[in-house]
């Protein structure tokens, strides 16, 4: 069996990951320190395949045995759980990042490094695609995560010029689904818990900014397909269409049937006014597009919630 390595295995995306890898027939052996994920997300995978290891990759990570795929996840992912953790994001985008890619050099195994839409910034190009350098604040707040992620592309691809190692890079648009944290911080998360109990939904700014949200599933389809192919370099996988922040509260509303209106307080710091992906590239070089719409995934995530959460 091809076995694989998922660093972040205990987070929202990570455990995803591990279903699919394990669905696909791979061994895997998933690490995690559990700063932001949670043991609950990798529990259902006992055995069968999957061995879970409690360890900090910013220290290393100690995994014996054959390796043929590297999936590096692991990082504070929201932004409440980064700015939160400022150092401890920065070293997992770096030192973390050094010792994935020494795990898959000394085994000659593929390398995929999660990275992030935020490498864009509050970008000046619409739609984004992946040869825009992008418009980052390298020392306002949020520059914890947009940095750590720049650096990780940047070792990512010093180790494949300098060793030839197999390296892919997904940029990663809001994705959404199952098991993401309680107070994961971001929109329709937020909105969902808000909905849910029919408290007003909190919107920041006046809501003309936009996001594009892809479907937890469809994601991890294009992460694998993408670790599948032969590319090297960055490749966006998100979904295309663009709503606006307003649109979305309005799409959980009616999903949830909630009465609760909507509030508005600050936009935070360094907060981008667009994102959208340019998927043109994972079109044409993986044949993925995503499937699932923003009303369909809205509905079985509150479906979802109200199940685990709330029942």
């Amino acid at each position: 069996m091809p076995r694989a390595v998922v660093t972040g295995a205990g987070g929202f995306l990570g455990s995803t990951l591990c279903e699919h890898l394990l669905a696909a027939g791979h061994d895997v052996v998933g690490v995690d320190n559990y700063s932001t994920g949670s043991p609950d997300n990798v529990a259902r995978f006992a055995g069968g395949g999957f061995t879970m290891v409690e360890h900090d990759v910013s220290t290393g990570i100690p995994v014996d045995g054959p390796v043929d795929a590297v999936l590096h996840f692991a990082s504070p992912a929201s932004p409440p759980a980064y700015l939160a953790r400022p150092l401890e994001t920065l070293a997992v985008g770096s030192e973390g990042t050094r010792h994935a890619l020494e795990l898959a050099r000394v085994h000659g195994a593929r390398f995929l490094l999660a990275s992030t839409s935020e490498v864009y910034g509050d970008p000046l190009e619409h739609p984004q695609s992946e040869s825009y350098w992008g418009n980052v604040n390298p020392i306002g707040p949020r520059s914890v995560y947009d940095e750590a992620k720049r650096f990780a592309e940047a070792l990512a691809m010093a180790y494949h010029r300098t060793h030839d190692l197999d390296v892919k890079i997904v940029r990663i648009f809001n994705t959404y689904g199952p098991r993401m944290a309680p107070g994961d911080g971001r929109v329709i998360t937020n909105f969902l818990e808000q909905a849910l109990v029919d408290r007003p939904l909190t919107v920041y700014g006046d809501g003309s900014q936009t996001r594009s949200f892809c479907w937890v599933d469809d994601e991890a389809r294009g992460i694998l397909a993408l670790l599948a192919s032969p590319w090297n370099g960055p490749m966006n996988i998100g979904n295309p269409d663009e709503f606006t922040v307003l649109e979305c509260a309005e799409i959980v509303r009616e999903v949830t049937g909630t009465s609760a209106g909507i509030v508005f307080e600050p936009l935070p710091t360094d907060d981008p006014t667009r994102r959208r992906p340019d998927i043109t590239v994972a079109r044409r070089e993986l044949g993925w597009e995503p499937t699932v719409s923003l009303r369909e995934g809205v509905t079985a995530l509150a479906a979802w919630y109200r199940a685990e959460r709330l029942g």
